[in-house]
C-alpha cells in the first residue's frame, strides 16, 4: 500500500484509510546546513493535551529529558537523541501504542526545536528536506507522510503534525507552523494557567 501524501493543513482519519492500527511511530527527519562550524541540533517533542488542548502535566511532554509518556503503559516513547540530524532516514523516532494511550489524552502535537538556536545563531533556514512520517511498526509500512517543503527562515520551533482522536479512532494532520521562539514558546503555549512552578528542564550533557 502507498503511503498518502499529505499537504499542509491537510487531515486523514486512520480509522477509515488503516482501521486497526494501533502500534504506529512518528519518524522525523531533516538536513541540516551548519553555520561557524557548529552542529545544527534538532530535537523532537510529543505533547500529550487534554480536552482543553493544554499539556496534561509536566510529565505529559515527551522529549530527551523525558522518553516516555507518564501512564503505566508507556504509550508514548521518545526512542533518543540525534544531536547532529546525520545519516539516512529518520533523525528521530517517536512510538506511540494507539489503542493504550490513556483517554485523557485527546491529541498528541509533535514538535522540532533547534537545541540552543540563539546562542548558535541558528534557524530553520538552515534546515532542509525536513518530514514527519507515520509508519506501522508492526509491518514496517509507510502509511502516512508530510513533507516540510520551505520554512520559516526565523523560526526555531515547528509543528509538524498532530495525532487526534476523532470518532472513536485517530487522525492525523499535517500542520508545519513556525515559532521563533523555541521549545520554550512552544511549551508556554501548552502549559495550563493553574500550573504555577513550570519550568523548561534543563537540557543533559550531550553524550
Amino acid at each position: 500500500m502507498m503511503a498518502i501524501l499529505l499537504s499542509k493543513g491537510q487531515g486523514v482519519s486512520l480509522s477509515k484509510t488503516n482501521p486497526g492500527l494501533s502500534e504506529v511511530f512518528l519518524g522525523l527527519g531533516w538536513d541540516v546546513q551548519s553555520n561557524n562550524n557548529v552542529d545544527c541540533d534538532l530535537d523532537a517533542f510529543a505533547f500529550l493535551l487534554g480536552g482543553n488542548e493544554k499539556l496534561i502535566s509536566d510529565s505529559h511532554l515527551v522529549f530527551y529529558n523525558n522518553l516516555t509518556s507518564p501512564d503505566p503503559n508507556q504509550s508514548v516513547q521518545h526512542m533518543g537523541d540525534n544531536s547532529t540530524g546525520e545519516g539516512e532516514g529518520d533523525d528521530e523516532v517517536i512510538k506511540v501504542n494507539l489503542k493504550k494511550v490513556p483517554a485523557e489524552v485527546q491529541k498528541i502535537v509533535f514538535a522540532v526545536t533547534i537545541f540552543d538556536a540563539e546562542e548558535r545563531k541558528q534557524n530553520f533556514g538552515q534546515v532542509k528536506n525536513a518530514f514527519v512520517r507515520l509508519v506501522n511498526d508492526q509491518n514496517q509500512e509507510e502509511v502516512l507522510r508530510y513533507n516540510l517543503g520551505e520554512t520559516s527562515s526565523g523560526a526555531t520551533a515547528m509543528i509538524m503534525a498532530e495525532l487526534y482522536r476523532q470518532d472513536g479512532g485517530w487522525a492525523m494532520q499535517a500542520v508545519g507552523k513556525a515559532f521563533k521562539g523555541g521549545a520554550q514558546e512552544l511549551i508556554d503555549s501548552y502549559t495550563r494557567q493553574q500550573v504555577i512552578n513550570w519550568r523548561y528542564r534543563a537540557p543533559q550533557p550531550r553524550r
